[in-house]
């Protein structure tokens, strides 16, 4: 295997961060829909920004880790 085709790989790989991110954003928004259904008077929008914001960022983290993969190494 050439090391074109291992970065590839390796990217690839990394990827697999974003499908955990989608999982858990939509964990959060499903929590956060429940909650407010089972109480409307409830203050935990800003949690749920807050939940949003960490799962993305390990997205993101996935992501510029598949492109430090690709284009630096």
């Amino acid at each position: 295997m050439d090391l074109q085709s291992a970065k590839m790989i390796g990217a690839g790989l990394a990827c697999i961060a974003l499908v955990g991110a989608g999982i858990g954003i939509g964990n959060v928004f499903s929590a956060l829909i429940n909650a407010l259904a089972r109480n409307p008077a409830a203050q935990v929008t800003p949690f749920a920004f807050l939940g949003f914001a960490l799962a993305e960022a390990t997205g993101l983290f996935g992501l510029a880790i598949a492109f430090l993969i690709l284009f630096v190494f």
